[in-house]
C-alpha cells in the first residue's frame, strides 16, 4: 500500500510573510525618522511617532497570524512564528516604555527592535517560494532554483 501523494505546498503564506515583513521594515524606518525629527525640534513629529507605533503594532500582530499560516498550512519553518512572537512582545514593551517616558529603555529597545525587524525581513526574503503546481522548469529538487555546479565555476578574463 502506498501513501497518497503530498499536496503541493501553498505559496501564499510566504508571499504574505514577505509583504508584512517589508511593511514592518518600512514602518520601523519611518519610526526612526519621526523620532529623529522630534529630537531635531519638530515637536509635531511626536504625535506622528505615536500613530506610526500603533500602525506598526497592528502590522506585527497581522504578521503573527501570517507566521502561523506559514507553519501549518504552508508547512514552512517554525522560526518566523517565534521571531514574530518575540517582535510582538518587544513592540508592546516599546509602546509601554514610550508612554512611561522611560527613554533609556525606549531608545535601547527601539534599536534592538529595528534590528530584529530587519533581520526578520532578510529571513523572510531568503525563504524560497515553492514552485507553482504544473509549471514547467522546476528544478530537480522541486525548488524552482537552478542546480548548483558540482565544482567551482571558472570565469574567463
Amino acid at each position: 500500500m502506498s501513501s497518497p501523494p503530498d499536496a503541493p505546498v501553498p505559496r501564499w503564506p510566504l508571499i504574505l510573510l514577505r509583504t508584512t515583513a517589508t511593511t514592518l521594515a518600512l514602518l520601523a524606518l519611518l519610526q526612526v525618522m519621526l523620532a529623529g525629527s522630534f529630537l531635531n525640534g519638530t515637536y509635531d513629529s511626536l504625535k506622528d511617532h505615536e500613530g506610526n507605533a500603533m500602525t506598526l503594532a497592528t502590522v506585527v500582530v497581522l504578521q503573527l497570524g501570517v507566521a502561523v499560516a506559514v507553519r501549518w498550512p504552508g508547512r514552512g519553518p517554525l522560526w518566523p512564528l517565534w521571531t514574530t512572537l518575540l517582535l510582538t512582545v518587544a513592540v508592546i514593551g516599546q509602546i509601554g516604555a514610550g508612554y512611561a517616558r522611560a527613554l533609556g529603555v525606549h531608545v535601547t529597545l527601539g534599536v534592538l527592535l529595528v534590528s530584529g525587524i530587519l533581520f526578520a525581513l532578510v529571513g523572510a526574503w531568503r525563504l524560497p517560494l515553492p514552485v507553482r503546481a504544473g509549471l514547467p522548469g522546476a528544478g530537480p529538487d522541486g525548488s524552482g532554483r537552478l542546480p548548483r555546479p558540482a565544482e567551482p565555476v571558472e570565469v574567463s578574463k
